[in-house]
């Protein structure tokens, strides 16, 4: 990762960056690979070089805007950034924009990956979404499954995870079900929230339109007219990812997110996810879609955490290979 800084000059950052930072958020809506701050009347961003150096140069034109007309609006923004650039993405491109959350919030797919996973989730009935935190899988399906009800497309919406840190202590735990098994759904809960004003979920969470529980009870019923989705499914055994996939009922879609480098299983444990992305990719109206460290759109740190991580994983695969 490299990091660029930008001077504003003799800009007054409240005219570049806007109230709130209103005009400095659109800005970086058009590079979501890239960690962007403003402090003071320096620009900071860090990112890959490619995506720095476009990233700069757009800088600069801005402010050479500014400085030939006094001002600087968000339509100026929109129209500099994407002129003359084919690779940058309107993040305001309607075909980008999944739903509307709370305020007005825009939702939005905002990589490669993830408006893959948009095109393949419309196509299939089912969808595998693999890759590493902060890729956006889980968020992007959640607000499908919410368009969905929306739009009537479904009845319900099922979210279900595996507690698999609780293991058999579950029971051990203080409180009811509920407040046992929250924990472990509390990241739903997040993405709901972005997404449905808390008291119409509410609402949703007690008529059971939308239900959020662990894997274990999926087990027994037929999942019909409903998006379910099966989040850090690595940390199912086969079995169980078996008996979830076989759930699926008619007018069902179903999407299975994970990330496959942070298995939680006992050693020696088959994921069953890594099992059910070998085997079944093959089968029409399946799809499969792979996220890597460049959808992360998280704190720039995260990034760099994972491609260390990857490093090192290729060092000792190429250890043990040297040893066989």
């Amino acid at each position: 990762m490299i990091e660029k800084s930008i001077s504003l000059g003799t800009i007054d950052p409240l005219e570049f960056y806007g109230i709130n930072n209103a005009k400095l958020e659109v800005l970086k809506d058009f590079f979501p690979k890239l960690s962007i701050v403003g402090r003071g009347n320096v620009i900071i961003a860090n990112g890959e070089a490619l995506s720095l150096e476009l990233f700069e140069k757009k800088v600069n034109l801005l402010l050479k805007h500014y400085n030939t007309y006094n001002v600087l609006t968000v339509a100026n923004i929109k129209r500099i950034v994407l002129e003359d650039t084919p690779g940058i993405k309107d993040p305001d491109d309607p075909k980008n924009i999944i739903l509307f959350g709370n305020n007005g919030k825009i939702i939005r797919s905002r990589t490669t990956n993830q408006h893959k996973l948009v095109e393949k989730s419309a196509k299939n009935d089912m969808v595998f979404a693999v890759g590493p935190a902060g890729s956006g899988k889980t968020y992007t399906a959640i607000a499908l499954a919410v368009r969905a009800l929306k739009n009537n497309e479904v009845k319900k919406i099922i979210l279900s995870r595996p507690a698999v840190e609780a293991g058999e202590n579950l029971g051990f735990l203080p409180g009811d079900l509920k407040e046992k098994i929250d924990p472990y759904l509390q990241p739903l809960y997040d993405a709901l929230l972005d997404m449905i004003p808390a008291r119409k979920l509410a609402d949703y969470l007690e008529s059971e339109v939308i239900q959020i529980a662990p894997l274990a009870y999926m087990r027994g019923r037929t999942l019909n007219d409903a998006f379910v989705i099966l989040d850090e499914a690595q940390n199912t055994t086969t079995k169980q990812l078996k008996m979830f996939l076989t759930r699926m009922g008619t007018s069902g879609k179903f999407m299975i997110t994970g990330d496959i480098t942070q298995i939680d299983l006992p050693y020696k444990q088959q994921s069953g996810l890594v099992q059910a992305f070998r085997i079944l990719r093959k089968i029409k109206g399946i799809a499969m879609v792979e996220f890597d460290s460049s959808d992360i759109i998280r704190h720039r740190l995260v990034k760099e955490i994972v491609a260390a991580y990857e490093k090192e994983e290729e060092k000792q695969e190429q250890k043990r290979a040297n040893k066989d």
